[in-house]
């Protein structure tokens, strides 16, 4: 059997040429980078499976450790020659507990077909995410990018030399995800929807200095194993599957997609296959990635491919953690710039850093504090406490949550420059809570100062006093109410005066988080009860009544809502823990 050498001129065969009962080779890597045959058993074609004029080839594969493994996850393109001509990618296989290898081969003409068409990105879908930023409401989006991997039926279609089980269905080879250096409770949470997506999480490891400084030059060919770096650095994350065609500098490869990007750019790297994991539910290839040798451009329904030579620009990201504990250490990686990956690897980032370094359980708490530069816009501002027994989570949505924000818009794309943080973190709760408010006289009065003093119970018991030197407006009178509360509180009056903003352009997005309250803050804050109301998000107070009458007779474009009372003031006093509660006094400023 004549099987392509790497270099030489690749000849293709069309599916209306094959028949079954042709035997053809397979090229894949079970171990190092050594390129091992297998046999591949045609048993026939499977017309519009996947999708009008979408075929799949249905063989039986034979030879290596495959008789004892199964289709194993990482062999995603392995290409398939009939005569020395080449058919495809293996690139489906038979549901869990298969008890032979049954594959299905994506054809190599709609590999190449599907990645030469241009064509935009997918629209970005704008996403309902409301400060503080949950790890849940993130994990629902990211969940829903990642989407399913689609089965295709063998119901109904005949195959000789093939039993056909009601219900059995050929899906997409599971893409390893190689993670090395995360702690394996930080990527728990998303398992599920890395499974769906037809991604299998496994445990990688990084090359050595010295393995990567010694190894020579390489390049890819068909057969080899390859890599899609998502993270990189002292953390990385990526998937690994095999080459199928080399065109030139064109590398096409997996034979299904990765998650159906369409136009992107991601490192294409080398990987090496430490060692094949048998198992009854998925074997898997366990690798490692290598040297970036490209740039995957397209991720399309049937291939993914990309063009060998530089790889594209990441953002680079830094985490510095100050640990009562362990010291300072700082940690830097490369990450991948896409709508979904960019906020989901920020997130396992932080959280990997924390959960790596800090305990797992128990009294902790990390103060925040960096930036996110965007191009033509201003940086994204992070400082904040986050405490309480497992603060790890809200910490590190706190920075995905308005860069999922950002790259969800649909007004604009966003280019983020670098990500810079700086984590405080210490092995102790860092909160107060507002006990008691009072006013430095008894006899307050429009258009003169006073104290407002705040005593605050600390994480230890003890009492902590701060006195907020205030102005009361000189055109107020009446009752005014002085407010002292925390973020939540001062939020949450917050949504009611911004109700009908827009808050789905880019700037507006940045500024909404840069002005968003911060736990480690005390507000103070004076309001009247007089009617106004919010108009297209700006909130407008005290209006006489002939002017709200004229606002609230347009309420039906639904950028006019009312509002039962009007900010006079407001105050804040910056701490270095995370603040709860709230306390109110009423003011009488009729007083002779």
């Amino acid at each position: 059997m004549l099987v392509a050498a790497p270099g030489a001129q690749t000849r293709l065969m069309s599916i209306d040429e094959l028949k079954p009962g042709m035997v053809g080779v397979g090229r894949t890597v079970f171990a190092g980078t050594q390129l091992e045959e297998f046999k591949v058993h045609i048993l026939g074609v499977l017309r519009n499976v996947i999708a009008p004029n979408r075929d799949l080839i249905l063989a039986r594969l034979e030879g290596g450790p495959l008789a004892k493994t199964g289709v194993i996850a990482g062999m995603s393109g392995s290409p398939v020659y009939v005569d020395g001509r080449l058919i495809g990618a293996v690139s489906y296989a038979l549901g869990q507990f298969a008890t032979e290898p049954i594959a299905g081969i994506t054809p190599i003409a709609e590999m190449t077909d599907a990645t030469t068409m241009g064509g935009p990105a997918p629209a970005a879908r704008p996403v309902a995410l409301s400060l503080p930023f949950k790890p849940a409401e993130l994990f629902a989006v990211w969940s829903r990018d990642l989407g399913m991997a689609n089965p295709v039926s063998l119901a109904g279609n005949a195959v000789p030399g093939l039993a056909i089980s009601a219900g059995a269905t050929l899906r997409p080879i599971a893409v390893p995800l190689m993670a090395s250096g995360f702690e394996p409770g930080v990527m728990d949470p998303l398992a599920g929807a890395f499974s769906a997506g037809g991604f299998l999480p496994v445990t990688g490891q990084a090359p050595t200095a010295t393995a990567v400084s010694t190894a020579k030059p390489r390049t890819l060919a068909p057969g080899d194993a390859v890599g899609v770096a998502l993270l990189s650095g002292d953390f990385e994350l990526g998937a690994t599957g095999t080459v199928t065609h080399v065109d030139g500098n064109r590398v096409f490869a997996f034979g299904h997609p990765l998650y159906n990007l369409g136009p992107t750019e991601f490192p294409m790297t080398t990987a090496d296959v430490l060692v094949v994991l048998p198992s009854l539910m998925q074997s898997s290839k366990l690798a490692s990635l290598g040297p970036v040798v490209g740039t995957l451009q397209q991720d399309r329904a049937t291939a993914i491919a990309g063009r060998l030579g530089p790889g594209p620009q990441l953002i680079p990201m830094t985490v510095s953690l100050n640990s009562d504990r362990l010291g300072a250490r700082t940690f830097t990686f490369g990450v991948v710039r896409d709508t979904t990956f960019t906020p989901l690897l920020a997130y396992l980032a932080v959280a990997n850093v924390l959960t790596a370094y800090e305990r797992a359980t128990g009294p902790a708490s990390f103060t925040i504090r960096g930036t996110a530069d965007i191009r033509a816009h201003d940086a994204l501002e992070f400082e904040d406490v986050f405490t309480g027994d497992q603060p790890v989570g809200t910490a590190a949505a706190y920075i995905a949550g308005p860069l999922t924000q950002l790259f969800k818009n649909t007004s604009e794309p966003v280019d983020v420059e670098r990500i810079a943080l700086t984590i405080e973190a210490r092995e102790e709760a860092r909160s107060a809570r507002i006990e008691r408010v009072w006013l430095d006289t008894t006899r307050p009065r429009a258009g003169a100062s006073a104290v407002v003093s705040v005593a605050l119970r600390g994480p230890k018991g003890e009492e902590i006093l701060k006195r907020v030197p205030i102005t009361i407006p000189a055109n107020l009178t009446g009752s005014v109410q002085l407010l002292v509360a925390d973020s939540a509180r001062a939020a949450a009056d917050d949504r009611r005066e911004s109700r009908g903003a827009e808050t789905q352009r880019p700037s507006q997005i940045i500024r909404t988080f840069n002005r968003a309250r911060r736990s480690n803050r005390l507000y103070v804050r004076l309001s009247t009860n007089d009617a106004g109301a919010v108009v297209s998000g700006e909130p407008m107070g005290g209006l006489p009544p002939s002017v709200l009458g004229v606002l609230e007779s347009d309420r039906s474009t639904g950028t006019v809502s009312t509002l039962r009372s009007a900010l006079r003031g407001e105050w804040e006093v910056p701490l270095d823990l995370a603040v709860s509660g709230s306390r109110q006094l009423t003011l009488s400023l009729n007083q002779p």
